[in-house]
């Protein structure tokens, strides 16, 4: 996976509305193709996180989340490989950001001991590797701070929500944590527990590792 630091080269390539200048990432990884800043997103981002989060709860729901796990470490690896950042390539790291959010909300009520024994990260090597990936794939694509925040804003009034009360329709709405104090106990009743073994327990990318299923 590229990373943010990645030097970048001057080209020029075809987008789908005409010939625009952009960038040509010079990275390192076998298969990657040459890739181009992003341009405005043609699509409404606020619905394709929504129909991003509803296709992965039920994934989840009705496979378990090692299941998602693998669906999106299979979106990633095949959309990434597109010269142009995408519609798809925006519903995975949407997608990638929702399991997190509830992933961290689930092992910020529990011990470290207790998550020692289960095998199973922390909420902080949880947030930290998922926050990597996800700025890297944008970096990829030299998507703008400010079409960051814009996703990280649609993430959190649309996404999140949908997803939650679509795996715990019963569960009060907590508030989902990812910044520095991750793992600190949010209000709200928890939502059910989860598999020792459905979230990556090193700092592996999905791409890098799938959680093995129990």
């Amino acid at each position: 996976m590229t990373g943010a630091g990645e030097a970048w080269q001057a080209t020029a390539c075809a987008f789908r509305r005409g010939v625009r200048a952009c960038a040509l990432a010079a990275v390192g990884v076998v298969g990657m193709g040459n890739v181009c800043a992003a341009v405005e997103p043609d699509w409404d981002q606020a619905e394709n996180i929504k129909d991003a989060a509803t296709r992965l709860a039920q994934i989840q729901r009705t496979q378990g989340a090692t299941k998602a796990f693998q669906f999106i470490d299979a979106c990633y690896r095949t959309h990434r490989l597109s010269s142009t950042y995408t519609k798809a390539f925006e519903a995975c790291i949407a997608q990638d950001y929702l399991e997190t959010q509830i992933l961290t909300l689930i092992y910020g009520r529990l011990s470290p001991d207790t998550l020692k024994r289960m095998g199973a990260p922390t909420p902080q090597v949880l947030t930290s590797t998922m926050l990597q990936r996800v700025g890297s794939s944008f970096a990829q694509y030299n998507v703008s701070k400010e079409r960051i925040a814009e996703f990280k804003k649609n993430i959190d009034e649309h996404g999140f929500p949908l997803f939650f009360k679509t795996l715990f329709p019963d569960a009060k709405m907590p508030v989902p944590n990812l910044g520095p104090g991750a793992g600190d106990k949010p209000p709200g009743d928890p939502p059910p527990a989860t598999k020792p073994n459905d979230a990556p327990a090193d700092n592996k990318s999905p791409e890098q590792k799938s959680p093995e299923k129990t």
